[in-house]
């Protein structure tokens, strides 16, 4: 399976941290943040919402002479042992606080052996995930989790999933024609969120921006109620904002 690699404003955000992570790491005694815009040669400005970031998600802590060094978060995903556990425990705690700054359910979802599938989700009563009435994996062509993977594909990768999923007709807005869906596809720019407006489940509205890191397709996504379709176009800005910790996180 061949991929589009077009890099996102995420993609290049979770890059620079990883540069300014992999210095910091190279000094075990703490580095300035001006030693790090020379080792780096990011602008201070970049800089300082970098490391405003880092230190949020707990890779970096900055001790009282001002020098940062490696976090508690760094560490635990480096560890053989706990990498993994601590990878979910760190992407939930994301999730949970992008569901809570966009006020809407967010996902991570992967495309796996040629499958959609949501691995992690956080929602509330306040923020509902959306019901699940068809399988994900069936219905990548109406969701906005489904098409933002697709569109990280290859034209003969997305025929490929198309051929193996045939395209029902989930709500009068579903695509059901495959040339239109791939000249959709085609179509979309990799900075713009992709969206299902009702095309899934009438009453739900959903966005998704891709988080492709390495060989891995993936992307961060947000479902709202029909009557908060008014917010969705802020809601989906915003997560594509803060996609960076996310993509950073699995980068790692």
């Amino acid at each position: 399976m061949a991929l589009k690699h077009e890099p996102t404003a995420p993609y290049h955000s979770a890059q620079d941290a990883l540069r300014v992570l992999e210095t910091v790491a190279r000094h075990s005694t703490g580095i300035t943040d001006t030693e790090l815009a020379r080792h780096t040669t990011l602008s201070p400005e970049r800089l300082t919402g970098l490391l405003r970031m880092l230190r949020r998600e707990g890779y970096v802590e900055q001790g009282a002479d001002g020098a940062y060094v490696t976090g508690e978060a760094l560490t635990r995903l480096g560890s053989a042992r706990d990498g993994e556990d601590a990878l979910r425990e760190k992407l939930q705690r994301t999730l949970d606080r992008l569901r809570d700054s966009v006020g809407a359910a967010v996902y991570i979802s992967r495309y796996v052996d040629g499958e959609v599938k949501v691995t992690q989700y956080a929602d509330s009563p306040a923020a509902p995930a959306v019901n699940e009435w068809v399988d994900f994996r069936y219905s990548a062509h109406a969701t906005a989790v489904g098409k933002s993977l697709l569109t990280q594909l290859d034209h003969n990768g997305r025929r490929d999933h198309l051929a193996r999923h045939k395209m029902a007709r989930l709500t009068s807005r579903t695509i059901t024609s495959d040339k239109l869906l791939l000249s959709r596809l085609e179509a979309q720019p990799p900075t713009v969120p992709v969206l299902d407006l009702q095309e899934y489940a009438v009453g739900t509205v959903c966005a998704a921006v891709p988080i492709t890191a390495g060989a891995s397709v993936g992307c961060l996504a947000l479902s709202l109620p029909v009557e908060h379709a008014h917010r969705l176009k802020q809601a989906a800005d915003a997560l594509n904002r803060n996609a960076a910790p996310v993509l950073l996180s699995l980068a790692i």
